[in-house]
């Protein structure tokens, strides 16, 4: 769970503190009531939880960190079986709800983005403030950002950070990077953003550290974060009953669009598109929306964390419609090339 994904902190959307953004407006839209089933697919430290268990109701939490997951032992000890934690990525919580006795849901909650503790700690590479292993993995396994720096061809790269990370300049960013990986390998964090300045330049009044939209850009990659949201927000609409509520909590626009066109698509009547159904038959709305656009923070709780302020909730309610087909194209997930390995 995030607590703030501003890029003008310099950590490519990472939070700051471990206050959970927007939470009074999120407990708001979820509604959560005494023996509620939720799920909360972002666990991170527990904030949005917290306030579903102090409502009375049960809560599914998940987190890819084992980190995440093995702090939240003082909740669980604090709330017993009302908690259940579980390692797991929220594109698959539905299995992982029906697995554990819950389904239907009456909520889910998702807070989309770096957490806190993972960019606090240099050692996990998430940060370019505090130099460290250049990493970025949420669940430690799989290929790191040091392996897509090192490895990833060159137009391959430029791609990833030119898309991912709205990187005006991917060309003069990967061009040097390449240059430094053909001399020795890139390995850690500050060297990172120390190639990626160079090659871009930095002036005293720029708002953000030139490295910022490279780094996003890498973790987005690293941890397919993109293809991992359009998954949770169909598994969302799979498990969650009628009048059930999502909520989600984007961080910048490429998270935002995806919620917003996922929301927009599921919440109007649609030529069903089976070739078995006459083409003049509509296929009724699985959502309908419980906010007008995107619900920003204010002014003081920016204040109290100035990397809130790019934050963006949207929320909706199931209706007793079957869900819609999953069509990542829809969404419009950009294309992007794989990693072959090292």
């Amino acid at each position: 769970m995030t607590t703030g994904g501003d890029t003008l902190t310099g950590v490519a959307g990472g939070p700051a503190g471990h206050t959970p953004v927007l939470l009074k407006e999120v407990v708001e839209l979820l509604a959560p009531a005494a023996g509620g089933l939720y799920v909360d697919g972002t666990f991170g430290r527990g904030g949005y939880s917290r306030a579903i268990l102090a409502a009375g109701g049960r809560v599914l939490a998940i987190d890819r960190d084992p980190d995440a997951i093995a702090a939240g032992s003082a909740l669980q000890a604090e709330f017993g079986d009302r908690l259940t934690l579980v390692q797991g990525r929220f594109g698959e919580l539905d299995r992982i709800a029906q697995e554990r006795g819950f389904a239907p849901v009456d909520g889910v909650v998702l807070d989309i983005g770096v957490s806190s503790p993972q960019v606090d700690d240099p050692a996990r590479g998430f940060s370019f403030m505090k130099d460290g292993p250049l990493d970025m993995r949420m669940d430690r396994r799989g290929p790191t950002a040091a392996d897509i720096v090192n490895r990833m061809p060159e137009g391959d790269l430029r791609r990833i950070i030119a898309v991912l990370g709205e990187e005006r300049k991917a060309g003069a960013v990967v061009r040097a990077i390449v240059a430094a990986r053909d001399d020795h390998e890139i390995e850690r964090t500050g060297e990172l953003a120390t190639i990626v300045e160079k090659a871009i330049g930095r002036r005293p009044t720029d708002p953000i550290h030139p490295a910022t939209r490279t780094f996003q850009a890498l973790r987005i990659f690293v941890n397919d974060e993109l293809e991992e949201l359009a998954r949770g927000l169909a598994a969302a609409e799979r498990i969650l009953k009628g009048g059930g509520r999502l909520v989600v909590v984007a961080f910048h626009s490429l998270e935002d669009r995806i919620v917003k066109r996922f929301l927009t698509e599921r919440s109007r009547a649609r030529p069903a598109t089976s070739r078995h159904q006459p083409m003049t038959e509509a296929r009724p709305p699985s959502f309908v929306p419980l906010t007008r656009g995107a619900v920003a923070p204010g002014a003081a709780e920016i204040a109290a964390n100035p990397r809130a302020r790019s934050a963006k909730l949207r929320a909706a309610v199931r209706t007793a419609a079957p869900a819609h087909a999953f069509d990542a194209a829809a969404l419009g997930l950009p294309a992007l090339p794989a990693f072959a390995g090292a």
